[in-house]
């Protein structure tokens, strides 16, 4: 479902479940982007073990006390609620990848297409290596949310990874690196390389609490950011150079004290984030939303950039549901019927097709009768053709060469002519000098109607000082004399 060719909304709520912990944030698009009523509260109830019905009417009553009327909304899905699996994809043509990919996803999970929503995110090498992974969700977990969703009079638009959300940087692909999000209950990592996710994980145990007291475990991240990365092909490993911390309030310093020096040894450079999302407001942040990742989905979407893959599945009509259950229940009658069309169409279709030929050969044979005293009348233009030759063609040339001699007559005259076929001109005559033969072959050569290259004068020495020439041309004029 291509999220990115609809029509944006100006303004959406981004949401995200960290346990039963609810952040909220509503942003809205006038010109620039604004940051407008937000909403933190924990739930009394699971997001995905209680009735969706009492879940969402929790939701909607949170809603209401921070004053979001706002019904559009998009959802971070946490790390913990998926299942991931990394594939090589091998060369293959564009179109049969995905059917590769299912057939992975029918391999590497246990649970069956069926129960399971999977999308996948592809990643290339700089040395064309493709990799995907893949990104599963148990259907009922999709279909309890949107129940607590409508519940609580929210129109969900799109379900995201809340870490796609923080590293979607823009509409020019994911930036390479780490992630690391701590939020209030739970640590979760991911990483990006060659404009995909390679790696997504939740971190089990990484914040330890002791009394109201909370500390992050250090040593524990670090050790599953080298094991990831071992973990991962070497040409996408080399690529993960940088950690980004997505951390806040007390924890915040007590962190980053205690993991930058591990993250420098092994030869990373650590980034401390201060806001979610990459886009511009127009307002300064609040400090409780700033680093959430429902600030950064709801951003992404109003502005259109994509947040990673798409976790919500597409709606089937109820008359495509409809048509489903008929086709089930009554395959084999909808199959003979469906053959018995075919074959009434087939047979339709030729029955038409000789009807048609049958009508053309009809006015074929009238239009040949009318034709007929035509056809007479043409044959007999074309056997008399030859005498009634209008274009004057002997009297034309004559005309241009009295044109093409001197009137007086002296210099150069002919004194025989003679034309065969029309086209090929001979003139015989005497010239007093060589000049005034020039002369006339000069005037012949210009006109348009004395082809190119076919003046020709052989000339001989005669009596009394006189030249005798021959003078040959090819006539190509037409019967205009042009």
């Amino acid at each position: 479902m291509n999220l990115l060719s609809k029509q944006r909304p100006s303004s959406v709520l981004g949401l995200t479940f960290d346990g039963n912990r609810l952040e909220g944030v509503v942003v809205r698009r006038s010109g620039s982007l604004q940051a407008k009523e937000a909403v933190t509260a924990t739930l009394a109830l699971s997001p995905l073990g209680g009735d969706p019905l009492l879940v969402g009417r929790e939701i909607r009553n949170h809603l209401d006390q921070a004053g979001i009327r706002e019904k559009k909304c998009v959802v971070c899905i946490p790390s913990s609620w998926v299942l991931t699996l990394q594939t090589q994809v091998p060369e293959l043509p564009e179109a049969d990848v995905e059917s590769f990919l299912q057939l992975e996803a029918e391999r590497g999970f246990t649970s069956g297409h069926e129960n399971l929503f999977v999308v996948n995110s592809l990643a290339k090498t700089a040395g064309g290596e493709q990799y995907a992974t893949l990104v599963a969700i148990q259907r009922n977990h999709l279909e309890t949310l949107e129940k607590a969703l409508r519940a609580a009079q929210l129109k969900p638009l799109s379900f995201v990874l809340g870490m796609a959300a923080l590293e979607a940087g823009g509409k020019e692909g994911l930036p390479n690196g780490l992630i690391i999000a701590v939020g209030s209950n739970s640590v979760e990592m991911s990483g990006t390389a060659g404009g995909g996710i390679v790696t997504l994980r939740s971190l089990d145990g990484a914040i330890e609490t002791t009394g109201p007291q909370k500390r992050i475990d250090s040593d524990l991240i670090a050790r599953e950011i080298r094991i990831t990365l071992g973990q991962l092909p070497a040409a996408l490993a080399s690529e993960l150079k940088s950690v980004k911390v997505f951390v806040r309030g007390d924890l915040a310093r007590q962190f980053i004290g205690d993991f930058g020096s591990r993250i420098q040894n092994m030869g990373l450079r650590l980034e401390t984030m201060d806001r979610a999302s990459a886009a511009e407001f127009s307002t300064a942040l609040p400090a409780e939303i700033a680093l959430s990742p429902a600030l950064a989905a709801a951003a992404n979407y109003v502005r259109a950039v994509d947040s990673g893959p798409e976790l919500l599945p597409p709606k089937v009509s109820q008359f495509q549901e409809w048509m489903g259950k008929r086709a089930i229940t009554k395959k084999l009658g909808w199959a003979g019927l469906s053959g018995a069309a075919v074959v009434l169409i087939i047979i339709g279709l030729f029955a038409f097709q000789q009807v048609q030929i049958t009508n053309l050969e009809h006015q074929k044979s009238e239009l040949l009768d009318k034709t007929r005293p035509v056809h007479a009348a043409l044959a007999e233009v074309n056997r008399y053709k030859p005498w009634y030759d209008s274009s004057y063609r002997a009297l034309n040339i004559l005309k241009t060469l009295s044109q093409a001699f001197p009137l007086n007559g002296r210099e150069v005259y002919a004194k025989s002519m003679r034309i065969a076929n029309l086209t090929d001109v001979q003139v015989a005559g005497v010239a007093s000098d060589r000049r005034s033969i020039s002369a006339v072959v000069d005037t012949l050569a210009k006109t348009n109607v004395v082809r190119t290259g076919t003046v020709t004068t052989p000339v001989l020495q005669g009596p009394a000082g006189q030249l005798q020439y021959t003078l040959n041309f090819q006539w190509e004029g037409d019967g205009s004399g042009n």
